[in-house]
């Protein structure tokens, strides 16, 4: 079974896709710059991108960080970057009242990993009968998805995606078991690789999480050898200014090397 994301073609067998964009909507501007970039890259490369960014980043470290303009002005910008550029739109819902609101205007609605037990979200996004992509909790096992899969199916929507990104390991530190990918995929839904966020160091400055963005590619080039159907990416195009995950998200300027080396990938384990 496959479903589709505006035009691009998800499923178990379908082309390599990418979910990329700011970590957090710091402006409308700076969306448009991004995805804009993110279009041409899109044509160079010949993967399908879905723009992504959160209206509001709700688990920040620090009460201090900036967590995003909310929902009715982030929707607001969502919907001007899709008109704008084409690229089909997702965002997190961290709400089950936020739901139905997010539907109407993305293309895809996104679960947290912190989130993604919470029975009432995952109906609530489901009976949105959007695509819905599940991020893989850091305290849970791979097999243990079933139950996060299950609960949306039960709203008659298949539509799944499931999001690898890291396991907790001790203190301030994830690790990535590329298993995980396979065993994901036998729950029957496309599996997608965060490579940014598996090189955060949650809390690791403190009020703020650190990270290790410099590993994100090798991290995406070992996914999609694994079996990952894509990759969702955090770029920006002044990394170290970005308002939120700074010290993982990845500069824009690596993103078409990196998907062209990836589609080879790709294409070659899938043969």
């Amino acid at each position: 079974m496959s479903f589709k994301i505006g035009e691009i073609e998800i499923g178990l067998n379908t082309p390599m896709f990418v979910m990329a964009g700011p970590c957090v909507i710091e402006s409308q501007a700076g969306c448009l710059d991004i995805a804009n970039r993110l279009v041409d890259i899109g044509r160079a490369t010949g993967v399908g991108i879905i723009f992504k960014a959160s209206f509001d980043k709700a688990n920040r470290s620090s009460m201090q960080s900036f967590r995003g303009p909310g929902l009715e002005k982030g929707l607001d910008i969502l919907a001007a970057v899709r008109d704008a550029t084409g690229l089909p739109i997702m965002t997190d819902v961290h709400e089950p009242a936020q739901a139905a609101a997010v539907g109407r205007v993305v293309d895809c609605l996104q679960i947290p990993a912190f989130l993604c037990r919470q029975t009432d979200l995952l109906i609530a996004c489901a009976r949105t009968n959007k695509p819905v992509n599940i991020k893989k909790g850091q305290f849970l096992s791979p097999g243990e998805m079933d139950n996060a899969v299950e609960k949306v199916r039960a709203c008659n929507n298949d539509k799944i995606m499931l999001t690898e990104r890291g396991t907790f390991f001790g203190y301030n530190r994830l690790v990535n078991d590329m298993t995980a990918i396979e065993t994901m995929r036998t729950l029957g839904c496309p599996v997608i690789f965060d490579a940014t966020h598996s090189t955060q160091q949650p809390g690791g400055l403190g009020n703020a999480s650190a990270g290790r963005r410099e590993m994100a590619p090798i991290l995406a080039r070992a996914a999609i050898a694994a079996g990952a159907s894509g990759l969702f990416l955090e770029v920006h195009t002044e990394p170290e200014k970005a308002k939120s995950d700074a010290a993982c998200v990845m500069p824009i300027d690596w993103l078409e090397e990196l998907l062209t080396t990836c589609t080879k990938i790709f294409d070659l384990v899938r043969d």
